[in-house]
């Protein structure tokens, strides 16, 4: 935690909530906020969009865990729930909702840099999995329409694989387009015309 983070702590025990804070100073030159309130999280949090989320709940019950960590925003930063007992269906709710670290056995403050550090890995390598997947997702959508697209100009001008695809990019050059955008274009003009 070498550069200063915007963290909002969600306790609602005023003395608690004090320590977390007067450990998170001794780690950084932090923006802390502590929101004590457990009604109206998600706009408080959202509104000051803070880059960690900390939430220390006792005894949570699995609803005021699901609340708290869809409030929190886990797949947008990263979230640290320390709870005070194990649960294996709560933690397991916790990590599918997405937070970086879910904490057994309370929050004590010497703890409080290293899960910090690690929730804060995890979540950076997850959003960089989470990427990754969406950009071969959109790959393989455009690597459909493309073969999509050459399917028709073959069918349709009596053109072999390679000829179709030379055709796609040549029209691509020429219009300053990606192929796949050409592609996608004669392949909804041709829907049209059905």
């Amino acid at each position: 935690m070498a550069t200063p983070l915007s963290i909002v702590i969600c306790e609602k025990d005023p003395e608690r909530a004090i320590m977390i804070r007067d450990a998170l100073r001794e780690t950084g030159d932090h923006d802390i906020i502590i929101l004590a309130e457990e009604a109206g999280l998600a706009g408080r949090i959202a509104e000051r969009n803070p880059d960690l989320v900390l939430i220390e709940v006792e005894n949570p019950s699995r609803d005021v865990l699901e609340e708290l960590t869809l409030a929190s925003g886990p797949l947008e930063r990263p979230v640290a729930i320390f709870v005070d007992r194990s649960d294996t269906d709560l933690t397991r709710s916790a990590i599918r909702a997405g937070v970086s670290a879910y904490v057994v056995d309370g929050l004590r403050s010497d703890r409080i840099r290293p899960v910090i550090d690690a929730a804060i890995a995890r979540f950076n390598v997850f959003r960089q999995m989470r990427e990754e997947l969406a950009a071969t997702r959109a790959a393989l959508e455009e690597r459909k329409v493309i073969d999509r697209a050459k399917g028709m100009l073959m069918r349709a001008k009596g053109l072999s694989e390679d000829e179709a695809y030379a055709l796609l990019r040549r029209t691509a050059m020429d219009q300053k387009r990606r192929i796949a955008e050409v592609a996608q274009a004669l392949v909804l003009a041709a829907e049209m015309l059905r």
